[in-house]
């Protein structure tokens, strides 16, 4: 009962837009056309045989692997240094929240300007003169290595507030057992952290499959398509040809997309608890 207003909320605020998201799924149309029409499946249908929907879906699976697999890795390295021995340990936790606090078109406005082949300060410091940004095969790792400067700091804090709760009292054993460093950390370390890894896993995973707005900013899913994703391919259809339906069809398949990683990730944050 204490929930039922927040359930009301919910389903009027989120839950009717998203049904009838699919419902324009269902229907052929397009802004200025006729009268749309109802068309069943033939929308998600189409999606086998588009080629840019492919080439979508595949940046977005590259984009999400390989940011969240860097930010769970730098993410647990700066938290094992967080609550190791670390002199200044509140200037290093404010330093290291300052690009989770940023807001993320300023961070990719800023990277931009930092990526510029002319007069960037990457370039500058690297004696190169690359197209980061209008080079298909340098866009999306650049693209990648802005998303992984912005989100590893929630990776980390999430990890510090895990390794805080793990008992002392197991690695003073462990310590008088003589174990190693590296047994220490994979015996007693990770699998303790385990659950806050998968839930870290969970929330950047979704995050990140949905990238828009850093995307948008940096290449606005160029040069070639090389760095458009699912999210950015559904705004092109939905606001640039002003075909709805088809676009709706879009939205609807990164929510299945992003609905199906999470019982995936549910599933596994279940099997470690046990």
């Amino acid at each position: 009962m204490f929930l039922a207003p927040a359930a009301v909320m919910l389903s009027v605020v989120m839950g009717l837009p998203a049904a009838y998201v699919v419902w324009m799924s269902l229907e052929r149309r397009v802004l200025g056309e006729a009268a749309p029409t109802f068309v069943g499946l033939a929308n998600y249908l189409a999606l086998f045989g588009d080629r840019r929907f492919w080439n979508a879906f595949a940046n977005t699976v590259y984009f999400t692997t390989v940011s969240v697999a860097a930010e769970i890795v730098l993410g647990l390295a700066i938290a094992l240094l967080l609550v190791g021995r670390l002199r200044g340990k509140a200037i290093a936790y404010a330093v290291i929240l300052v690009p989770w606090a940023t807001p993320t078109v300023v961070s990719a406005r800023m990277w931009e300007w930092m990526y510029n082949a002319d007069f960037g300060v990457l370039n500058y410091l690297l004696g190169l003169h690359a197209n980061w940004l209008g080079s298909p095969g340098l866009a999306m790792h650049a693209a990648i290595a802005m998303d992984v400067w912005k989100s590893t700091p929630f990776v980390a804090i999430l990890l510090v507030a895990g390794l805080q709760n793990i008992p002392r009292e197991l690695y003073q054993a462990a310590a008088v057992d003589g174990a190693s460093g590296w047994a220490v950390f994979r015996r007693i370390t990770l699998p303790l952290l385990a659950p806050l890894i998968a839930v870290a896993l969970i929330f950047r995973t979704i995050d990140a499959f949905r990238v828009f707005d850093a995307i948008y900013v940096l290449t606005g899913g160029g040069p070639a398509n090389s760095t458009e994703t699912l999210s950015i391919y559904a705004y092109s259809v939905l606001f640039r040809t002003l075909d709805f339906g088809y676009g709706s069809a879009l939205s609807v398949a990164v929510f299945l997309c992003v609905g199906l990683m999470t019982l995936g990730y549910t599933r596994l944050l279940r099997r470690s608890l046990e």
